[in-house]
């Protein structure tokens, strides 16, 4: 019996549930995959890109969206001067910023006496709200950055989408992650005010090669083919200045963050045949249905009427591999959520979505419309998120984060 004939989550909610949504791009997508115990313990904070881009994926992470309440250009300047400062001290351990807060304590003991690293990224991203006048900043606006679309099938909840700027924290541990967001919040108490929240973690790969999400499938298995080829990675992650670009965006990127709710219960009662069918990989070994190992590309030409991997399949819609759309591969890293139960106590499990493009529309925009009824949509609602874009890495010990939007 399959997914749509027999357990389809329309069939036994109806109603119930509205606005079942599009799967996202994972086909195209790519997303690093290496154990904790072969990653390094930290990395260096200059450098033309920020960290926790291309740099493999932590386990711990949380993505948490403010809006900005500094009061003029000013205090917005010296906002983003506080958290470059402090998250040079987060993932460095080196030069303690200055805090005003003189009757306590800097540091909040979470971590010990000592910071410890542990493969801390912190990544600062703008949303389209930060250019909407209060602080000059229209005529330097990326030219892609909006508010986030709801496409077909989605179910936003608007109150957790978007952000003026946004921070997705990573690193080997849980409270590593949640140490810096506690310090960074109390740095910048006075201009940022907490909009949305959400906290991820990455599977161990089981049982072996690029973890899996909670559907039970390797997420990312493209990443290897970009993030092992410099030259494609700077094609399709980094943001170039100039055209429709303001200069600044140089070395940024198109941060798009989705939150997607799996109905795992209703996905559990479809059989693993089904269950591939809707993908078009192999559940356990994770290689397309054309292929043998994880890292085979898929052979359509070998299936042109989709026998093997249909044509509906996640991975073909997301990338048909006929040499028309290699231009709309995006940089993957996402992550799995589980936060309890739902009122109505379903289990409420899904995933933090989040990937990196050099344009917006060529990219996401443009792959996610193929995706729009996908079957995938019976087991999937993406419900809050939002488009951001990553601020280019700070090249020296004087320069900070979104200097360049100043002119």
């Amino acid at each position: 019996m399959t997914g749509r004939e027999g357990f389809s989550r329309r069939g036994f909610l109806g109603a119930a549930v509205a606005g079942s949504a599009s799967a996202v791009a994972a086909a195209t997508a790519v997303q690093a995959s290496t154990a904790v115990a072969d990653e390094p313990t930290s990395y260096p904070f200059e450098g033309q890109h920020q960290r926790g881009i291309v740099e493999p994926a932590q386990q711990a992470s949380v993505f948490v969206a403010f809006t900005v309440t500094a009061s003029d250009r000013g205090r917005l300047q010296q906002l983003l001067k506080t958290l470059t400062s402090t998250i040079r001290y987060l993932t460095t351990g080196q030069a303690r910023p200055a805090d005003s807060m003189v009757s306590t304590a800097y540091e909040n003991g979470v971590l010990g006496s000592e910071i410890v690293p542990d493969g801390l990224t912190v990544t600062v991203s703008v949303g389209a709200g930060l250019f909407d006048g209060r602080f000059g900043l229209g005529p330097v606006k990326p030219a892609r950055l909006r508010a986030m679309d709801e496409f077909p099938n989605d179910a936003l909840d608007r109150s957790v989408c978007d952000g003026d700027l946004l921070l997705q924290i990573c690193a080997h541990h849980r409270d590593t992650v949640l140490h810096a967001l506690r310090m960074l919040t109390r740095a910048t108490r006075a201009d940022l005010q907490v909009r949305w929240r959400k906290e991820g973690f990455t599977s161990p790969p089981r049982p072996a090669g690029t973890p899996r999400n909670l559907l039970g499938f390797k997420d990312g298995t493209a990443n290897k083919e970009v993030l092992d080829d410099a030259k494609l990675t700077d094609q399709i992650v980094w943001t170039k200045g100039g055209g429709h670009e303001p200069a600044w965006v140089d070395g940024g990127s198109y941060h798009v963050v989705r939150l997607i709710r799996m109905f795992v219960e209703f996905w559990d009662r479809v059989s693993v045949l089904e269950q591939q069918r809707m993908i078009g990989r192999d559940r356990h070994s994770g290689a397309p249905l054309t292929g043998a190992e994880e890292f085979d590309v898929p052979n359509y030409g070998k299936d042109p009427y989709g026998n093997v991997v249909p044509a509906t399949a996640h991975i073909r819609l997301a990338n048909p591999h006929d040499g028309t759309v290699d231009d709309q591969r995006m940089l993957r890293r996402s992550y799995n959520y589980s936060e309890g139960t739902d009122p109505n106590g379903q289990l409420d499990m899904g995933l933090v979505f989040a990937c990196f493009n050099q344009d917006l529309e060529r990219q996401f925009v443009t792959v996610q419309k193929r995706l729009v009824d996908e079957p995938l949509v019976d087991y999937i609602s993406p419900y809050g998120g939002g488009y951001f874009f990553a601020l280019p890495g700070v090249r020296d010990d004087s320069g900070w984060l979104g200097q360049g939007m100043f002119g």
